[in-house]
């Protein structure tokens, strides 16, 4: 009887003990080395240890992203998008799959959106950022790119100059003068598919690029994303998401001052200058590539001709003019909170 007593002690013990589940704490990782932004990365986990090695796994992946995109710097022993646009007529390079990849999403950006998402811009953005750099440092001496070097930029910035060999996993630039700028995609390309290979119930945002892969919790809640008022720190809105993305473009996020005029980043490929039609535009939509493509076509087309791209992929936005009017796509308030 003793030793049936102690089995049964123990089964019981056993049972009691496969019951009992670790309470789960909410944890937020920051990273301030990528893509030139704040990266935050944000979950529920039994420890902070256990949470902390999920964020790590989100870094390096984006680290990857960060290193093979960057426009500007070398790194020993990649070949990376400077590395492509420093060989612009010189000859192929091969490059990992990851920029291969990029570079053909890119391309069908380009030709859903009419060519208002264009990679190949790079000759005419590095103008705008010098300026902008410049401006910047020394706002008493803040000016615009000049006119005519915006112009004869404007010659080459095509994107079937942009030659792809996936069997040899090559890129060649054919024009020495075009470069690839992939600014207006690369945060949210970088944060869609870190979240491929993430667990659910994360929410990683790469620089207000936001992605859900899944409810905070166990019991489906889902997150809760502010939507910025232009003019201040406070949100125009509160949205619930639970599994996709949430991308904004607008035009107080980088600019500068000229003559007492504002100047942002986002410039419309057929003016060459900043583009006045709206102060934001934030797209909702499974993929973050997609809505961060959108979010930059939507805030550089006229607003019957943004709704048209919208009903083709499935998403919803909102716009906020530049009298600060807020007008809705048709789906877009049921997503609303606040």
């Amino acid at each position: 009887m003793k030793r049936i007593f102690v089995i049964l002690l123990l089964f019981s013990l056993f049972l009691t003990g496969c019951s009992e589940k670790k309470e789960q704490k909410q944890y937020t990782a920051t990273f301030l080395t990528l893509f030139d932004t704040v990266t935050t990365v944000i979950g529920r986990d039994v420890s902070e240890e256990a949470f902390s090695e999920k964020a790590q796994k989100v870094h390096d992946a984006l680290y990857d992203y960060h290193v093979l995109f960057d426009i500007y710097n070398d790194y020993e022993s990649v070949n990376n998008l400077k590395t492509v646009n420093d060989n612009a007529g010189v000859a192929p390079v091969q490059v990992d799959k990851k920029i291969i990849d990029l570079i053909l999403d890119l391309k069908k950006y380009d030709e859903m959106t009419h060519h208002r998402v264009n990679a190949a811009m790079g000759s005419v953005l590095s103008l705008w950022h010098e300026a902008r750099q410049d401006g910047i440092n020394d706002p008493e001496n803040a000016y615009l790119p000049d006119e005519n070097a915006l112009r004869e930029a404007q010659k080459h910035i095509r994107f079937d100059s942009v030659i792809v060999d996936q069997e040899k996993s090559t890129v060649f630039i054919t024009d020495p003068d075009l470069s690839l700028d992939v600014g207006a995609v690369a945060k949210g390309w970088a944060a869609e598919k870190a979240a491929e290979i993430s667990p659910e119930g994360l929410l990683i945002s790469v620089g207000g690029n936001v992605v859900a892969t899944g409810p905070k919790d166990e019991k489906g809640t889902p997150w809760v994303i502010g939507i910025q008022d232009p003019d201040s720190d406070k949100y125009l809105h509160t949205i619930y998401l639970t599994k996709g993305s949430v991308v904004t473009s607008g035009d107080y996020q980088r600019g500068y001052l000229v003559n007492g005029a504002y100047y942002h980043h986002i410039i419309d490929p057929e003016t060459l200058f900043p583009a006045r039609l709206y102060r934001a535009v934030t797209v909702v939509c499974e993929s973050s590539s997609l809505a961060d493509a959108l979010s930059t076509a939507l805030f550089l087309l006229p607003m019957d001709e943004g709704q048209a791209l919208l009903d083709k992929c499935n998403a919803e936005a909102v716009w906020i003019d530049m009298e600060g009017k807020i007008h809705y796509s048709p789906a877009f308030q049921k997503l609303i909170r606040t």
